[in-house]
């Protein structure tokens, strides 16, 4: 009786060998592909009010994350992207956004989830009226969207797809809606 109570008394003793981390960081590119819901379009010359109106091209561009993971269920994303290229009448737009990332499911080496991003966009008019340029300006910028990473080594991992819509609700006397998608690479830096 007191060799088995022993065994238990010292089974409880047990110390874990080694312990995950849960702090990890990382880093990575992106190419972007966006329908930008401007073309350049004004009310008139006297007054250059712009309407939001489905671009007749996408915007294509490059960018950079930072997935920030704190533990399992706490995680942050912060990205910029900077659309500037296959621009319609000079019409670009630029996003830097940040806010929390959920992991929804994990299929073996992917990760689907859910973003929900906040910060700012700038946003060049184009040009209107025999070539005169528009305007710049800068909005608030709520983005909501989702993808898939998979990762392919320790330190390596593929954004096969990051799907976002966007909304600025203040862009001048109505709203704009700009959607579009991105692939990319990133590398856990620790």
């Amino acid at each position: 009786m007191l060799l088995a109570s022993g065994a238990f008394a010292l089974h409880a003793q047990v110390v874990p060998a080694a312990t995950a981390r849960q702090v990890s960081i990382t880093a990575g590119g992106m190419a972007s592909i966006f329908q930008p819901a401007f073309a350049g379009a004004f009310t008139s010359s006297d007054n250059p009010t712009p309407i939001p109106q489905a671009s007749p091209q996408p915007l294509f561009g490059i960018g950079a994350y930072v997935d920030v993971k704190l533990s399992r269920w706490v995680q942050l994303e912060a990205e910029g992207r900077w659309q500037r290229f296959n621009e319609y009448y000079s019409v670009y737009q630029d996003n830097y956004l940040v806010g929390p990332r959920l992991p929804v499911y994990r299929i073996k080496r992917a990760t689907v989830y859910a973003k929900a991003l906040v910060g700012f966009s700038e946003m060049n008019f184009g040009t209107y009226y025999y070539g005169q340029p528009a305007g710049h300006g800068r909005f608030t910028d709520l983005a909501f969207g989702g993808g898939v990473d998979i990762k392919m080594t320790h330190r390596l991992s593929i954004r096969a797809l990051d799907a976002e819509y966007q909304y600025y609700p203040d862009w001048g006397n109505t709203t704009l809606s700009p959607y579009g998608a991105s692939v990319g690479i990133g590398y856990r830096i620790f």
